[in-house]
């Protein structure tokens, strides 16, 4: 993505690529270089606000987007460039009221503390937060006194906090009405996902207090800030959409100092990112081209080489044409761009001219290395290019970064117990001390509490549960059990629920399976929507194990393919291999994805309006993305599975 589309030299540029935005939007090359520009901004508002009337009254947030703000502020006051000692701050939300009464690790206001308060020159008597009587009979009153708190100091200066995936701000939920004032929330299955995912528990609170929209279109100056490519479609409609309740962070566009900070990945639905012909004089690279002409076919209805001059014409595109002299021309070369992406042959087909296709013919066959983040993964987002290569002689690796054991219910427990006790007890190998430790390990389930982690032996088994499920899905497959390796990195086993950080360790256990393997193609999933924040360490921890191999005469030789299909879906100007899937292979996937019995259930925090899991809608994704092609003109396809190639950086 060329900068001048994000960060253009000039402000008459700025306003041509921003025309269809209502909110003042800044797009950073990376979520560090948005959370410190955001950073500097506050100082400086800080140091004007305590200039002009000895203080600075602040509405903090505690998403994750705002904590890597927050981390920023840290760093500017050990550099000597910020004091916090004239800073008032006013907790913007909380959860539920057990929580404000009780829980103190599982709060917004500890989430605040221990990431700035604790840390900076900040005098405690100036932070205020929710107060921790609060009930369901006195909620109301308090909410008043705490907004009657900020009045006392003169309104908000500055709101910092996060646009959320489900577009609220604070946890001002979808359907918050612009004069909503400080209140109890009742909590969507977005927000609560995210709060689980937040706080590293398998359950959330159903209720919060927050300021409401209200409260923060009165501060004087509003920040939101969102990272991430699962950010993309809630900063689109927050930004360009049109102003409406199910996306409370529209109402930004009626405050006259509000901004909008994200990095390039949560800007990438936005018109000057997306569709930057509609706004400026393009670039025209290769990939530019292709998403400019699948947008048109898009738009007039037309597969690509039905298009005509009037077609780029009276959609903007005749630089286009302009460029290649012909609509016709332009339509040739991405109709071949298109269909050299699609290919039965995923690992190379041996003997063949592969001068137009994604995969070399040589070597054949190839060692191939598919990093599964869950058991379930691989099968489920390319089972059917898996079973391809396994078909076509390929030495397929399966490895299954982490166990999933969070992913599996206490029922799957308990069911696993009562058969291993019967069994047990039909061929007399029961035992009293190991009926009495199966006993406690049943009643620890029955006893646990909500948000309560497992024990370190329920813990054991629902991952050998997960596992097991996925040994048999591979084998099924056709790759040898020898061939699945279970890898149990550390980032995942050391957390309670699994969401600890990546470290030299994870990084070093996938680069010696790479180095073990030395295989010719990697493929590594992509799938960062994940509402339980797996994939997104387990995918990181491989790319930095193979940029540090980079250099290595085998990985030279080695093509690294990524895939989604859980949680997300490539766009077709993006895609750089398609795999067809015919009916037959694609029952055979969907056997496939059937053997993780531990996986069929009803997810915990379901976002799906239709109720379908997750493994319902990759598969329905694969047959969307067939679809689209047939519509670009080219072959019909039950299903199609979908890959980018990653490359190491120079």
């Amino acid at each position: 993505m060329s900068k001048r589309y994000y960060q253009p030299e000039s402000e008459l540029e700025l306003a041509s690529l921003t025309r269809f935005e209502k909110v003042t939007t800044q797009v950073a090359a990376s979520s560090s270089e948005g959370a410190r520009a955001v950073a500097l901004e506050i100082a400086q508002t800080i140091e004007a606000c305590v200039k002009e009337k000895g203080r600075c009254v602040m509405g903090l947030g505690a998403g994750r987007c705002a904590i890597d703000v927050y981390d920023q502020l840290v760093k500017l006051y050990f550099a000597d460039k910020i004091s916090f000692a004239n800073v008032i701050v006013f907790n913007l939300s909380e959860l539920g009221l057990g929580v404000i009464s009780g829980d103190e690790q599982r709060s917004m206001y500890a989430r605040l503390h221990h990431n700035l308060f604790s840390k900076v020159d900040i005098d405690p008597n100036n932070i205020h937060t929710f107060s921790n009587e609060a009930t369901h009979e006195n909620v109301h009153q308090l909410c008043r006194a705490y907004e009657a708190e900020i009045a006392q100091f003169g309104g908000l200066d500055v709101v910092v906090c996060e646009l959320t995936k489900s577009g609220s701000l604070a946890l001002n939920e979808p359907g918050s009405a612009l004069n909503s004032s400080c209140r109890l929330m009742l909590l969507g299955n977005k927000s609560r996902a995210h709060l689980a995912e937040v706080f590293q528990s398998d359950t959330a609170p159903q209720t919060a207090v927050t300021l409401g929209i209200s409260n923060l279109m009165s501060a004087r100056s509003v920040i939101a800030v969102a990272w991430g490519e699962v950010s993309a479609a809630p900063v689109l409609n927050t930004v360009e959409g049109r102003m409406n309740e199910q996306t409370p962070a529209s109402f930004l566009q009626m405050h006259t100092n509000a901004k909008v900070v994200v990095d390039l990945e949560a800007a990438s639905q936005l018109t000057r990112i997306s569709f930057p012909w509609k706004v400026t004089s393009c670039e025209w690279t290769p990939y530019l081209i292709r998403r400019a002409i699948v947008w048109l076919c898009g738009k007039t209805g037309k597969p690509i080489l039905k298009l005509t001059n009037k077609d780029y014409n009276d959609n903007g595109l005749s630089e286009l044409v302009a460029l290649y002299g012909s609509a016709y021309t332009v339509n040739i070369k991405i109709f071949n761009d298109v269909q050299h992406t699609i290919t039965g042959w995923p690992g190379g087909k041996p003997n063949a001219d592969d001068s137009s296709r994604p995969e070399r013919a040589t070597p054949y066959p190839k060692r191939v290395l598919v990093f599964s983040p869950h058991p379930d993964d691989a099968v489920v987002s390319m089972g059917g290019t898996l079973r391809r290569l396994v078909e076509q002689n390929h030495d397929v690796h399966v490895v299954f970064q982490t166990n999933g054991d969070i992913s599996v219910d206490d029922e799957d427990v308990l069911r696993a117990l009562m058969v291993n006790e019967k069994i047990a007890r039909h061929y007399g190998y029961a035992q009293d001390d190991i009926r009495d430790r199966m006993s406690g390990i049943m009643d620890s389930i029955k006893n646990k509490k909500p948000g309560e982690p497992d024990i370190d032996s329920v813990r054991y088994i629902k991952g050998e549960i997960f596992s097991a499920e996925g040994i048999m899905a591979c084998r099924y497959m056709g790759v040898a059990d020898d061939h699945v390796h279970e890898a149990s990195m550390p980032f995942y086993t050391s957390e309670p629920f699994g969401h600890g950080k990546i470290s030299a360790a994870d990084v070093a256990m996938m680069r010696s399976l790479i180095e073990n393997v030395r295989p010719h193609q990697i493929f590594v999933d992509d799938d960062m929507g994940d509402p339980q924040g797996i994939h997104s360490p387990a995918t990181n921890a491989v790319l930095m194990a193979i940029e540090e191999l980079k250099n290595e005469d085998f990985m030279q030789q080695c093509r690294i393919w990524l895939y989604r299909g859980q949680w997300g879906q490539w766009d077709i100007d993006r895609v750089e291999m398609a795999v067809p899937v015919s009916p037959e292979e694609f029952q055979y996937k969907t056997e496939g994805i059937l053997k993780f019995q531990s996986q069929l259930h009803a997810a915990q925090f379901q976002d799906n309006n239709d109720g379908r899991l997750s493994w319902q809608v990759a598969l329905d994704r694969n047959r969307t993305l067939a679809e689209h092609y047939q519509k670009l003109g080219l072959a019909s396809y039950e299903a199609i599975e979908a890959f980018v190639q990653y490359k190491p950086r120079d």
